[in-house]
């Protein structure tokens, strides 16, 4: 396990445009999970995985929110077509993804790309991270995150 002994803070726009910050989630357990672009095939599958555990992530204790830099309209479509509970928050300018490592270098049909890297994220009631999952595939992700954290 991983720990970071700084907490991360940030403030993000979610899906309807209004402010979030980490503050709001001290003194419980935060999933933060990046996902590189809306309505696409893996992010959707990872965002339902997500939305499918989310009642047992909540009564174990454990907040979630998903970040992309799609802009919050396009997070708010997605979040009503899919019927996603927890926010969606807009990291358009990738300071926050960039804060995580979550934005850099990545290959892409064998090209190489700058961009959002899948990344998933346990921040502690403090705000320190205390457990990475970086570069994770979309489909599967979630049962492992879930089975470590004893959900």
């Amino acid at each position: 396990m991983v720990r970071w002994y700084m907490p991360i803070e940030f403030t993000l726009p979610d899906q309807d445009g209004n402010p979030v910050s980490t503050a709001r989630y001290r003194g419980r357990r935060l999933i933060v999970f990046f996902y590189p672009a809306a309505m696409t095939a893996g992010c959707t599958a990872e965002a339902c995985d997500f939305r499918d555990n989310y009642s047992s992530l909540q009564v174990a204790g454990y907040d979630l929110v998903g970040i992309s830099p799609d802009p919050p309209a396009r997070n708010k479509k997605f979040q009503d077509k899919e019927g996603l509970p927890f926010p969606l928050l807009s990291d358009q300018d990738h300071k926050v993804a960039e804060l995580f490592g979550a934005w850099g270098p990545k290959m892409r049909y064998g090209k190489e790309s700058t961009g959002l890297i899948r990344s998933t994220f346990v921040l502690g009631p403090d705000g320190e991270v205390e457990r990475e999952y970086r570069k994770v595939k979309a489909k599967g992700h979630v049962a492992r995150l879930t089975a470590e954290v004893g959900v």
